[in-house]
């Protein structure tokens, strides 16, 4: 039977436990409003750990003004019957108070990593992510972490905040989820209007556009970004960006440039007003 922690002590005592037993202990940040893609990132961990944990917490430090905090979805009861149908062990769902406690004031900054891409359209957002996972990885620790490459960029902080903070923690990146029209499966899809979400088909088909152009041999930068961008600015109510990286600094290329053996090609944009975001790394990875 699945075990459900409010408080952080109880959990953390919970994983010591575990692993005194012998036990390598699995981890999945969530923040709760969970799909299939969440339940992936379970099976993943289950495939590299015994005892499987996940986190549900809706994080108010990653939130900027006008963003979507208060009307986020929240059903903890469902959320945690997913997660005992799919094998979870153990369940952290603490109030705001056991994360962030009466007069806190530390902060885990990220450096360049979020300075491009969603960087600049969310300020805040990724100190505030980096924080509550670094806590989080205090909370549970020695372990295998398990993210989405949806997140590209947020998976990318995580794993340079583990490797700096000299933290007992493997980052695993597992693959996006996809309905099977393409959509990256989000929680935010349940914003969606179904007109809405036909239009959202346009992030998917953008950089299945833009993949296919790499595998058949272009390498500029221009190129690839526009043809990513076509359909998502016919489609979109606003685009934040459609651009091409390097993958493992972020670094976005300029248009005249020509980009090596991999390349994240990523787009933010937003749907009626719903903000949804999407990649792929051409050269690693297959075509959404």
């Amino acid at each position: 039977m699945i075990e459900i922690h409010h408080e952080v002590a109880g959990f953390r005592a919970r994983l010591d436990r575990a692993r005194a037993s012998g036990a390598r202990v699995g981890l999945v940040p969530t923040m709760g409003a969970l799909h299939d893609g969440h339940l992936s990132l379970v099976a993943e961990a289950k495939a590299r750990a015994r005892f499987v944990a996940a986190t549900i917490f809706v994080n108010p430090t990653q939130f900027g003004p006008g963003e979507d905090l208060a009307r986020y979805p929240r059903d903890l009861d469902r959320d945690v019957a997913l997660l005992a149908r799919v094998g979870c062990d153990a369940v952290l769902a603490p109030p705001v108070e056991q994360i962030y406690p009466p007069g806190e004031r530390t902060r885990v900054s990220v450096g360049e990593l979020g300075d491009t891409l969603c960087g600049p359209h969310r300020p805040g957002h990724f100190e505030g992510v980096a924080t509550v996972v670094t806590k989080l990885f205090a909370i549970a620790g020695e372990h295998t972490a398990v993210f989405g490459r949806k997140d590209y960029q947020q998976l990318a902080i995580i794993r340079r905040l583990a490797i700096d903070l000299l933290l007992p923690v493997t980052v695993v990146g597992a693959p996006t989820v996809r309905d099977p029209d393409g959509l990256a499966m989000s929680s935010r899809n349940a914003y969606l209007s179904p007109e809405d979400r036909c239009r959202a088909l346009s992030l998917s088909a953008g950089l299945r556009a833009a993949h296919a152009l790499f595998v058949a041999g272009e390498r500029r930068a221009s190129a690839l970004r526009e043809a990513a961008a076509g359909p998502v600015r016919r489609a979109a109510t606003s685009v934040d960006y459609v651009d091409v990286a390097e993958p493992d600094t972020l670094r976005v290329h300029d248009d005249d440039a020509v980009v090596g053996a991999r390349a994240l090609i990523a787009i933010a944009a937003r749907v009626g007003a719903t903000r949804l975001i999407d990649n792929v790394v051409a050269g690693e990875e297959g075509s959404p």
